[in-house]
């Protein structure tokens, strides 16, 4: 009987929610010792047996210690146990659908402040990180270069509303959210200073607004 070659390739459902399972576990165990022991200080070893799997396992399912952090900051991002691309994420359709620029700048400055909650102390680890580690470094510099050219998007989406000043450079408007959407503006605040994330976000949301929206409405095809 010869074989089907259409027939495709049998996929367990419980084996693959393992899989999720053990990745999940790998990169909580990641994340607890990048921020308790820093990134120089963990080994893979130190991962995998606080996850309770095989070194192998832990390479299999992300990769060697860069990538372990790569995927901790990407899923600190997403909220999710994966990457999830700045478009597809429900804040950002939220800042899209909005139909003013005000109501565009609260949602994404509440979405930051819930973010960083997650976020901003490993992407500080990973500044710390990419002192000494060429591939942190590496790392560091395309997150925050991918992040000021999200912030000239969000811009955009704002100029679209014809509520902007016109007396301030696109590019100015997006250095300077992208100043305050980092985690050294959060860690201030919030770690140091005690600050609720509602409170931030009320803040980045005021800030934003006074500073990069008109007082009177702007003409757009001027």
């Amino acid at each position: 009987m010869s074989p089907d070659v259409n027939a495709r390739p049998y996929r367990s459902p419980k084996r693959a929610e393992r899989a999720a399972a053990t990745r999940s576990a790998v990169l909580r165990s990641a994340r607890d010792l990048f921020l308790s022991e820093g990134y120089a200080a963990t080994t893979v070893g130190a991962v995998a047996a606080r996850a309770q799997v095989a070194v192998d396992t832990v390479y299999a399912t992300v990769g060697r210690k860069p990538e372990l952090l790569r995927e901790v900051v990407e899923t600190s991002l997403s909220g999710t146990d994966h990457a999830v691309p700045a478009q597809q994420r429900a804040y950002v359709r939220q800042v899209r659908e909005a139909p003013t620029a005000r109501a565009k700048i609260a949602v994404y400055a509440h979405a930051v402040a819930q973010i960083q909650g997650r976020l901003g102390p490993v992407y500080l680890a990973l500044r710390e990180a990419a002192v000494t580690d060429a591939e942190c470094r590496a790392l560091w510099e395309t997150i925050s270069s991918r992040r000021a050219a999200n912030m000239r998007d969000f811009v955009a989406d704002l100029r679209e509303t014809g509520e902007l000043r016109t007396d301030v450079a696109d590019d100015e408007m997006a250095d300077l959210v992208w100043s305050m959407n980092g985690p050294e503006y959060w860690a201030l605040l919030v770690h140091e200073r005690g600050w609720t994330a509602e409170r931030f976000g009320d803040l980045l949301a005021d800030t934003w607004t006074r500073t990069l929206v008109a007082t009177e409405p702007q003409d757009v095809t001027a």
